[in-house]
């Protein structure tokens, strides 16, 4: 059984014409009939140009957004038949790196409570975080620190990072933060929505390398979501191509790149060149 099963999922928005929204209105289909499984343990890359309906399709799998129609099964449970307390349940096993880690940061908060801050969120409807570790008496606040400290070590940061805030880091830094506090929950499947767009080439390319070396450790799922071929093809078991909301083409990897069926598809590995700093 696959881990994430996707069924004719569709999203469609309604958008005006005219300069000052003052025109007729038309629906635009963001994502139009997709159908998708993602096996657990590999990693599906979506690529596509902006506007394409990538990162939509992300947020609908995690039901960040809802669906205009279609259905979404995770480990075999039907996501838009829940709610409430078991939806909250589902969603510890689910979660989201997004692109920009300038924004995913609260300025004000230091990098302990940030990574912290799932733990409290998923405590069981309790605000003490140590209960999500399992651990009860005098020790909870050592038991929290603990855990932040592990998981920002996972991602190549010193546990000195606990006591600083997010503005004292390098870009790349600050997703790193975004990945530990991502991997809180100790989740099975996790949304890399372009999580390399706006870092430069080489510091992409470590964040790429740092996601599959987890992947590898902690026997993650990925929708690995990027407008780069590139970047797609060296962390994907399998790739699907979307163009105008579709998938247009769906096959494993090597397939892709070496026998693209779809002109888009081709397309898009001729404009892109490849980055050997992935491969260092």
């Amino acid at each position: 059984m696959p881990l994430v099963e996707v069924q004719n999922l569709t999203k469609t928005f309604l958008s005006t014409e005219g300069l000052f929204g003052t025109g007729a209105k038309r629906e635009v289909r963001a994502v139009d009939d997709i159908s998708l499984e993602i096996n657990a343990g590999e990693t599906l890359g979506v690529v596509g140009e902006s506007g394409s309906g990538k990162s939509t399709l992300g947020r609908l799998i995690l039901r960040l957004i809802e669906p205009t129609s279609g259905t979404i099964h995770f480990d075999g449970r039907d996501l838009l038949a829940v709610g409430g307390k078991e939806l909250r349940q589902l969603r510890r096993d689910m979660q989201i790196i997004f692109q920009d880690p300038f924004s995913a940061l609260d300025p004000r908060m230091r990098v302990e409570d940030l990574v912290a801050e799932p733990l409290f969120i998923h405590a069981n409807g309790n605000a003490d975080a140590s209960i999500a570790v399992g651990v009860a008496g005098s020790n909870k606040r050592k038991a929290v620190q603990s855990r932040v400290a592990d998981l920002l070590r996972a991602v190549g940061l010193d546990s000195s990072a606990m006591r600083r805030y997010p503005h004292e880091f390098s870009g790349g830094q600050r997703q790193r933060i975004v990945i530990a506090r991502a991997l809180a929950l100790r989740p099975r499947f996790i949304v890399c929505d372009e999580p390399v767009s706006a870092l430069d080439v080489s510091v992409g390319a470590q964040i790429v390398n740092l996601l599959a070396d987890l992947q590898r450790e902690f026997g993650l799922t990925y929708l690995f979501i990027s407008h780069s071929m590139p970047v797609v093809r060296y962390l994907s078991t399998r790739i699907a191509v979307m163009h105008g909301g579709k998938i247009v083409e769906i096959n494993s990897a090597q397939e892709i790149i070496e026998n693209a069926q779809h002109p888009y598809t081709r397309s898009l590995l001729e404009a892109t060149p490849e980055i050997e700093a992935l491969n260092h």
